[in-house]
């Protein structure tokens, strides 16, 4: 497997960690609607979500497929490793 850099280990790190928070907040939301200051943290991290996740394929290619990330010239999503492999 190719030696990736520091910052693409970083970068999933906070990815993960911003996904943790979104999980938790919906599953806070589901039971609490109408908590207005849950709603905010949501939608903040959810931007910061999109945030760290453009950074991160501008750097190191696409994080999912199907149409959920946009692929650079020449197709990458076939390069390793896959980020589910770190």
């Amino acid at each position: 497997m190719k030696q990736l850099p520091a910052e693409y280990y970083q970068l999933m790190e906070q990815l993960q960690a911003v996904d943790f928070v979104l999980v938790e907040l919906t599953l806070y939301l589901d039971t609490h609607h109408n908590d207005l200051e849950a709603i905010h943290q949501f939608n903040h991290y959810v931007k910061e979500k999109k945030r760290i996740k453009k950074l991160f394929e501008s750097q190191f290619g696409p994080l999912q497929q199907f149409g959920n990330s946009y692929s650079g010239y020449p197709w990458s999503w076939d390069d390793t490793p896959w980020p589910w492999q770190v």
